[in-house]
């Protein structure tokens, strides 16, 4: 692997809190969240990874922190504040053995990375930055974005939005829309599900909500939409790219798995400007998405390097 700098991403410290049992008393922890899934993906995937969030001085911070660095993020920028709480999930067990989400629960809502706490370091060894709306709804964390990018183009570091909007976090539709259309103009990478599509232009098919985001010039986009594979926009291109059939298990993470292929791929050869290289980037994303849902959970499924290389038929190099 080339030598080129560090995927570095922005966004919450997140905990799954799974059940043990159907009584749902007793729960095991995981890290979640789908940052936090893209920055162990790349780690994962053997690239160097590193997390901007912040977390305090309790047993889930410091869970959080040492499960992530098992995955081989660095944590180098990361803020810590002792008050602060890591978000969580509470995902209870049917008595048909079905998960389903109970709570969330964030304690500690308002302490989050300040934009003075962003150092340029991060950004000086980045190859790509990469972000996502869902922590946008609060004020601090919007700045901080909006500086992050700034700083990720200061120093020529290629910006990457997972657009994944969770609209009852949001005070209206509008607030959220008018928000990440902010960040449209800015990303040369941009990920959405065609649900996303869908409720960002208000349109009802995949071609004429691309007719509306045309105006934002995005470098390269990807409309993902599952088993029926990937819509890979650049320019005047606009090329579906299948998915891998496979037998899936649980979709959860899959998104997450696809951008950290993305991101890998970009990070080995750069930014695709062919038809062939569009192709060959969304393909191998596919792949990666397709491989996590041969797995329960998300960061649990997430594809090691050593186990995606028969998978991927000799394309991981």
């Amino acid at each position: 692997m080339k030598d080129i700098k560090s995927i570095v991403t922005y966004g919450d410290a997140f905990i799954d809190y799974f059940s043990k049992g159907t009584d749902n008393t007793e729960f095991s922890r995981h890290l979640g969240g789908a940052t936090v899934n893209v920055a162990a993906g790349a780690g994962r995937l053997g690239l160097p990874s590193a997390f901007i969030t912040v977390t305090g001085d309790d047993g889930d911070s410091r869970f959080f922190r040492e499960q992530l660095e098992q995955e081989n993020v660095n944590l180098a920028f990361a803020v810590s504040v002792p008050e602060k709480r890591v978000s969580g999930v509470y995902v209870h067990l049917t008595p048909e053995f079905d998960r389903v989400f109970a709570s969330y629960e964030n304690e500690t809502p308002d302490i989050q990375v300040a934009p003075a706490d962003l150092s340029a370091a991060a950004f000086e060894t980045a190859s790509a930055f990469h972000f996502c709306s869902g922590t946008m709804f609060q004020p601090t964390a919007l700045e901080t974005t909006r500086s992050a990018v700034r700083l990720a183009k200061q120093y020529g570091v290629l910006c990457s939005l997972d657009v994944n909007i969770r609209p009852l976090r949001w005070d209206s539709e509008d607030q959220c829309r008018r928000t990440v259309n902010e960040f449209l103009q800015q990303a040369d990478i941009v990920k959405m599900t065609v649900e996303e599509l869908a409720f960002l232009t208000e349109t009802e098919s995949i071609d004429e909500g691309l007719r509306r985001l045309a105006g934002f010039k995005i470098p390269l986009l990807f409309i993902t939409d599952g088993e029926n594979g990937t819509r890979a926009v650049s320019g005047s291109e606009s090329i579906h790219v299948p998915v891998v059939p496979v037998p899936p298990v649980d979709t959860t993470g899959a998104g997450d798995a696809f951008v950290a292929g993305v991101l890998r791929h970009i990070h080995l050869y750069g930014l695709p400007g062919t038809r062939e290289e569009i192709i060959r980037c969304a393909a191998f994303g596919n792949k990666l998405g397709a491989l996590c849902t041969t797995k329960r959970g998300a960061l649990t499924a997430m594809p090691r390097l050593e186990e995606a290389q028969a998978f991927l038929e000799g394309e991981v190099e």
